[in-house]
């Protein structure tokens, strides 16, 4: 298994050089100078230039690309061109604010669809199947935003349950975290469903289901002791690649409810072209992609004793 981790490790520094190079081109070349953007209107030639010089982007393009790889495999992306802040000072702080929103809403999500699914293979074809896909498929049509704007505005205004902004760290800021919570639910239980409850169907399908039912084994234990069991493959992957995303995947939630975040910090980069951030927000997404990806397949081979990694 360490040989395999090696080798994916090695496997996976071309990907990493392959990310660095899309992401310069749109940054470095596509989206134009960003020193015109740090400059405002008022700003002469000299302004311009004095910014390139300060910013490095005054230098070649592959001298730029060599500098940025550097940065990249040695983690340091220089400080933020905005908040002269280190970046990874700033990544560090928002990782906190964000893991408090995503982490335990994403594994309520996702446990609330397994056993949504379960439900909806249990009583397959059923009206209570019927009405939670139609559930599911009905909250997918609704937007983040609009899930969003009704929590603050009914929840958190007309009804006054939950406050909506005055995010605090810590124990005592639990009750302002429940709103995002089960926002995030709401947003991403229905695809969840839909995704686990295929799956579930798959192997129902499946010759050791039926043999287990001629054998007059109880629904129930064929649906936790196996179907769930052999399940899990598809849905660890699920559950594992999402994972690196959660930080910056609350991008909408932090900057409605005021939660310095990743997600924050992400939507304020993008809007003052702080380029050292963006990038390294980037960087940062791909190597935990990377990580993960091994790590699912690690996980598989521990749950199922058929996978061999090789």
């Amino acid at each position: 298994m360490m040989a395999y981790i090696a080798r994916r490790l090695l496997l996976a520094i071309p990907t990493l050089i392959g990310i660095t190079l899309i992401t310069f081109l749109l940054l470095g070349v596509a989206a134009g100078d960003p020193a015109k953007a740090l400059v405002s209107m008022k700003g002469g030639e000299y302004q311009i230039e004095q910014a390139r010089r300060e910013t490095g982007t005054d230098k070649p393009l592959h001298i730029q690309y060599l500098r940025f790889l550097g940065e990249t495999f040695t983690l340091d992306f220089g400080d933020s061109w905005v908040k002269n802040r280190p970046v990874s000072d700033l990544i560090l702080e928002g990782i906190g604010p964000s893991a408090s929103v995503t982490v335990p809403a994403f594994f309520l999500a996702t446990l609330i669809a397994i056993a949504l699914a379960l439900l909806c293979a249990f009583y397959r074809d059923s009206l209570v199947d019927r009405l939670t896909v139609i559930s599911a498929v009905a909250g997918l049509s609704v937007s983040s935003l609009a899930y969003i704007i009704f929590g603050q505005y009914w929840v958190g205004y007309r009804w006054n349950l939950l406050p909506v902004f005055g995010f605090e760290s810590g124990p005592q800021g639990i009750v302002f975290l429940i709103l995002p919570w089960l926002i995030w639910v709401a947003i991403s239980v229905g695809s969840d469903v839909r995704f686990f409850r295929t799956v579930m169907l798959e192997e129902m399908g499946k010759d050791y289901v039926r043999t287990a039912a001629a054998k007059g084994v109880p629904t129930r234990s064929i649906l936790f002791k196996h179907i769930l069991k052999n399940a899990m493959i598809p849905i660890i992957t699920r559950v594992v690649i999402a994972f690196p995303f959660l930080f910056v995947g609350s991008l909408l939630l932090e900057r409605f409810f005021g939660i310095p975040g990743v997600g924050y910090l992400s939507i304020e980069a993008v809007t003052t072209n702080d380029y050292p951030v963006i990038k390294a927000l980037v960087v940062y997404s791909g190597i935990l992609y990377i990580l993960f990806t091994i790590i699912s397949d690690v996980l598989y081979a521990l749950v199922d004793p058929r996978v061999r990694l090789r």
